[in-house]
């Protein structure tokens, strides 16, 4: 008799039995086509197995049976136990039967990650991510296609480390026609993003003995992660109102240092022409090696952005930037321009970490920038980020009077500085978490807390629509005034840009 899907084989095993579970993982084997009827049978059981559902010791159907209550051929089973047997999933003797192996262990059952930003949240105000749906679909679509069309063969080999050619030519084209970058094609190494910019210089630097590289404070706290891969830790270095500062930085004894200076990340800052004459000046004196993090360099809504710091002196300054931002971090696409000195030891490690970037992907983003494409790109990226940066202003100046916004009119967040009677910021936050508005401190990358009741807040507005904003904003004053009443105070908000 065959059994029913509620009526599984029974046969008893020495440790478990070939029971319901794993005779349902099995069912859709016999429903797959002729051809694949077999590597159908054969996947089912090693899931099953897998899975736990057919745990050590259980002892299978014989061939013969198991066919039959499949209703397929005895072959097709005979052949599923000889694979997976010799795949160490079950093992085998004359005239012992078929059993799962001991040396197979379930692996834990783990939820798939589909959660937005912050799970629950209504509004997600916490910076770092562009809007996504700005990303030319279309345009991109069409530049793969013909890509593709007239890519040579020999391109889908092994890719130069460093990049194709034309995507480094394309890039340091455009790095020093929008941002004053000394950029030549050989020396610039196509990375994944900025963040193996950073590892590939952590790496070189350890091979040169340096053990501990300088980072501004407050700031990314991705940097330490990054250089702590390579074998060197961080030392956080203050800021004050035109950048880093030079004393501290003098005093720390360190020979590298990674900066932001042309829209300091959180802050908002950028560097004065001082101050950037000065940090020079250390890497000079002390042949020193400045990082410069130029993530949001393109985008400055109130005047041309400052060019970049490397342009004055490309053998002290290695200069790293991406797509993450204009187009999307998902695409993994970025440059190092490093001193000649050091450009070497770059490519040997990228060799070994990665053999390079996908060719495809970078031979698509040499034709999207050198047919023009990059440059609209960052034009109606321009022109969306503006409108949200105003809104968020304009929205703080309505709910929160006297609240300050500081750092220049770029990139993609503010700082925002509310009152005291908003505070104090453990308590503001907890209202807001409440409201479901999802918000980061300025406490979260490493400014020691305000010592009165002030609450300092990094705003990122760039991935939200003008609406959204505005609802946010709302929504964290709604909290606000149902703990603790009206609010006090009649002064607008000042906005410093």
């Amino acid at each position: 008799m065959t059994p029913s899907r509620t009526n599984p084989p029974s046969d008893r095993v020495e440790t478990g039995e070939f029971g319901s579970a794993a005779w349902e993982l099995l069912l859709p084997a016999p429903a797959a086509p002729a051809r694949r009827r077999g590597r159908a049978l054969q996947s089912a059981l090693r899931e099953a197995v897998r899975s736990g559902s057919l745990v050590p010791g259980t002892r299978l159907p014989s061939s013969r049976a198991l066919a039959a209550d499949l209703r397929v051929s005895r072959g097709l089973v005979t052949e599923a136990y000889g694979q997976l047997t010799a795949e160490g999933y079950l093992r085998s003797g004359r005239g012992a039967g078929t059993w799962v192996s001991g040396t197979v262990r379930a692996a834990t059952p783990r939820a798939r990650d589909r959660a937005p930003r912050a799970p629950g949240a209504r509004v997600d105000f916490r910076p770092g991510t562009p809007d996504l749906s700005l990303f030319p679909r279309s345009a991109w679509t069409a530049t793969h296609r013909s890509v593709l069309d007239r890519l040579p063969h020999s391109t889908l080999g092994y890719p130069d480390p460093r990049g194709l050619p034309e995507l480094r030519e394309a890039v340091a084209a455009l790095l020093t026609r929008r941002r004053g970058v000394v950029a030549d094609p050989e020396r610039l190494v196509v990375c994944s993003g900025v963040a193996q910019a950073m590892t590939l210089l952590g790496f070189v630097l350890h091979g040169r003995g340096v053990r501990t590289v300088g980072v501004e404070d407050p700031g990314s706290p991705e940097h330490a992660a990054l250089f702590a891969s390579a074998g060197i830790t961080t030392t956080g270095l203050p800021l004050d109102g035109e950048g880093l500062a030079a004393e501290a930085l003098g005093r720390s004894g360190v020979r590298a240092v990674v900066t932001t200076p042309a829209h300091q990340f959180p802050t908002g800052i950028a560097y004065s022409a001082a101050r950037r004459g000065r940090l020079l000046d250390w890497a000079r004196t002390t042949d020193g090696l400045i990082v410069e993090d130029d993530y949001d360099g393109d985008f400055r809504y109130d005047r041309a952005p400052v060019g970049s710091l490397q342009g004055l002196d490309p053998e002290h300054v290695a200069y790293t930037g991406s797509v993450s931002k204009s187009l999307a971090p998902g695409l993994r696409l970025g440059w190092l321009v490093a001193p000649a000195t050091m450009t070497d030891e770059i490519v040997a490690r990228k060799r070994t970490m990665d053999l390079g970037n996908p060719a495809v992907d970078q031979a698509v983003l040499a034709d999207f920038i050198g047919r023009g494409g990059y440059d609209r790109q960052l034009r109606r990226c321009q022109r969306a980020y503006r409108e949200r940066r105003d809104t968020m202003t304009a929205a703080l100046a309505e709910h929160f009077p006297g609240t300050e916004v500081s750092g220049i009119a770029a990139g993609l967040h503010i700082i925002a500085r509310l009152p005291e009677r908003y505070g104090p910021e453990p308590v503001f936050m907890a209202r807001a978490d409440e409201a479901g508005v999802a918000l980061r401190p300025l406490t979260d990358f490493g400014t020691k807390p305000s010592a009165d009741r002030t609450v300092n807040l990094v705003l990122g507005y760039a991935h939200l629509p003008p609406r959204d904003i505005a609802e946010g904003v709302r929504l964290l004053a709604a909290a606000q005034r149902d703990a603790k009443g009206p609010d006090i105070g009649e002064s607008r908000s000042r906005v410093f840009i």
